[in-house]
């Protein structure tokens, strides 16, 4: 017997092992669930491009979600993430360009190679891949548009900025370069490859560069939460919390470690659930 769409997308997120869960796990059901779907939404996506297929597959297959959220969106729903999203995006106002965005910036990483031109090219990736989830994410939390869609800018900036800046290495043997190439034209950084490019003697000053954007994308972050209900912002916080942790860990390693994955230990994480999600 298959199990619910809800149990479906519950069962997703728990298996990711995303610290995002815990953050969800602090909301009232009805939104805790229709938080569930929105991350299941993006790791289905984010699967098909980690998969090992052809990019022309990919393609097709995420050409198949675009489809898929048609369906959603006109009352027809064939997948059990999008069965799930059903209620969500009735009850919360989800809207249809941001769950596109997501998928158009999960098309960005289907190529064999992915390359970044410059810091404006970095923004409108960002915005797909972690904005629009956040603009998503705050219709649920029930902030008015104005203050969440501004939240979700710059925590969202934040975020995946501390992503590329954690996943050097882990990228870079996807071939996947997601520093801009003027900033490393500026540091005098090169190579064929992506490894090339992050094995370079200058690529270290290239990183601190944008783990500097980072630390103020925070910053920005934090102003823009200011203006919003603390309490209807709790996971979004804890979240924030938690990878600004991660990008103070980053900054602390030695210049020989660039590129190591940096992981909070369960431990730490409880700490900032606590902090953050009851006080």
């Amino acid at each position: 017997m298959e199990p619910s769409p809800d149990r479906y997308v519950e069962s997703l997120v728990k298996r990711s092992g995303t610290s995002f869960y815990w953050a969800m796990r602090l909301l009232p059901p009805e939104k805790r669930h229709a938080m569930y779907a929105v991350y299941a939404f993006c790791r289905e996506v984010d699967d098909i491009v980690d998969d090992p297929g052809a990019t022309p597959e990919k393609i097709t297959r995420l050409d198949q979600w675009c489809l898929e959220i048609d369906n959603l969106f006109t009352g027809n729903p064939g997948q059990p993430v999008t069965k799930a999203l059903s209620e969500p995006l009735r009850k919360f106002g989800l809207r249809k360009e941001d769950f596109l965005a997501v998928i158009d910036g999960m098309a960005m990483d289907a190529g064999v190679t992915v390359r970044i031109e410059n810091g404006v090219g970095l923004e409108d990736y960002c915005d797909k891949v972690a904005c629009a989830v956040g603009r998503l994410s705050n219709r649920v939390f029930g902030i008015d548009p104005e203050h969440g869609d501004r939240v979700a800018d710059k925590l969202g900036k934040a975020l995946q900025l501390t992503n590329i800046l954690r996943d050097v290495k882990e990228d870079a043997e996807r071939n996947r370069l997601y520093f801009p190439a003027d900033l490393l034209n500026a540091h005098g950084v090169n190579g064929d490859t992506a490894a090339d490019v992050a094995a370079h003697p200058a690529f270290r000053a290239a990183w601190k560069e944008l783990a500097a954007e980072a630390r103020g994308k925070f910053a920005e972050a934090d102003a823009a939460l200011a203006a919003c209900d603390h309490r209807q912002m709790r996971p979004a916080v804890i979240m924030m919390e938690m990878y600004r942790r991660i990008l103070d860990r980053l900054l602390d390693r030695p210049d020989s470690e660039i590129g190591e994955r940096v992981r909070l230990t369960r431990m730490q994480k409880l700490w900032v659930v606590l902090r953050y999600g009851f006080f």
